[in-house]
């Protein structure tokens, strides 16, 4: 596996990438500017982005003319349609320790997690909702629920909303 640098401009956004990662963009340029740009973007041998289109919008943003590529020219135009999927919604399916996420957090000083999105986590009264989980106490849906809330099972991915 080859890791090229290669000119934005070379690349093409794929047009039908069902990902809306707009919002994400600001937090991932602040990434690219803290750390470096360190996980290259996987591309078509045709340069047709198959994962990594928020870090390329970001980088666009931060006016780099070039990233770090992977040319994965050993998987066929199916491959690459369940790739680009797959990898979506694989990070989608991960969960948050919130312990051992505010214990991480709270032993990081020298940043501003916020800058990279962290403080969307605890919005709409979660922090709240955690204190009460961390502390034992029975929590009611219909406090914290409102008429556009709604549940998904992750084995079957049946959605419904509890107050209804």
């Amino acid at each position: 596996m080859n890791i090229i640098d290669k000119n934005i401009e070379e690349l093409t956004l794929y047009e039908n990438n069902p990902r809306q990662n707009d919002n994400a963009v600001d937090y991932v340029a602040n990434s690219i500017e803290e750390f470096g740009f360190k996980i290259p973007c996987l591309i078509t041998k045709d340069g047709e982005v198959i994962c990594g289109h928020t870090r390329i919008k970001a980088a666009l943003k931060l006016g780099m003319s070039k990233i770090p590529c992977i040319v994965a020219d050993d998987l066929t135009d199916e491959q690459v349609k369940a790739f680009r999927l797959v990898d979506n919604q694989t990070a989608s399916i991960a969960e948050w320790d919130f312990e051992a996420l505010e214990n991480e957090l709270n032993s990081i000083t020298s940043f501003n997690m916020d800058d990279f999105g962290f403080d969307l986590l605890f919005k709409d009264g979660d922090k709240e909702r955690k204190q009460k989980l961390e502390q034992g106490s029975e929590i009611d849906i219909n406090d914290y629920a409102d008429d556009k809330f709604e549940c998904t099972c992750p084995k079957c991915g049946f959605k419904f909303n509890p107050k209804e």
